[in-house]
């Protein structure tokens, strides 16, 4: 199976398909291997991330860390954890700022074919509306506060969470149960997920 991902993700990171819509031009990043235990799912990467093609290598990488209680290097280790976002490249700028939101095509292009490859997984990430609206569909609240409230009817398989940008900090100032109950069941969760597979 290494093999056959391998060779998709080469696919992946020569894809054109936005590219006429891509202000930066296209550089895909996504990172994963059959071993790896946890899926994050994302937005799209920013700027930062689109320079060094490094996913999460910003503050929102930062923040995501620490709530999952994850150093970078476990972090980045592809035997451990697989980094897909919605989408894969930096889809620009909204006109009342912010990042755009990600390319609609990457999703229905690719997810299924990378996460076929990854037979391993216990623990999937949902950073976001966008991921949640997805992987959720009708399961998922009527609002992202309410989604991530009601964690308890994903887990231990899925963990709903805001995105880990600036833009989250009303929600998680306003919500204490996110500090309280949220952040020590994801950790909890991350570290059985990253246990040693029994023999």
């Amino acid at each position: 199976m290494t093999g056959s991902l391998d060779t998709l993700l080469r696919e992946v990171r020569a894809c054109r398909h936005c590219a006429a819509s891509l202000p930066l031009g296209p550089r895909p990043v996504v990172v994963a291997r059959p071993a790896a235990r946890i899926l994050v799912i994302g937005q799209a990467p920013g700027t930062r991330v689109h320079e060094t093609g490094i996913p999460w290598n910003d503050r929102s990488g930062d923040r995501l860390r620490d709530w999952m209680a994850l150093d970078r290097q476990r972090f980045y280790d592809p035997d451990l954890v697989a980094l897909v976002p919605m989408g894969f490249c930096y889809p620009g700028r909204l006109p009342r700022g912010g990042d755009a939101p990600p390319r609609p095509e990457c999703a229905p292009l690719w997810h299924d074919r990378i996460l076929a490859g990854l037979p391993d997984i216990r623990l999937t990430i949902l950073a976001g509306a966008y991921a949640q609206a997805r992987y959720l569909g009708p399961r998922r609240g009527k609002t992202l506060t309410e989604t991530v409230r009601n964690w308890r009817e994903h887990a231990p398989r899925v963990m709903p969470l805001p995105h880990p940008s600036w833009r989250s900090t009303g929600l998680t100032r306003r919500n204490p149960w996110f500090e309280t109950e949220v952040l020590p069941a994801l950790r909890g969760l991350v570290a059985a997920a990253l246990d040693p597979l029994p023999d």
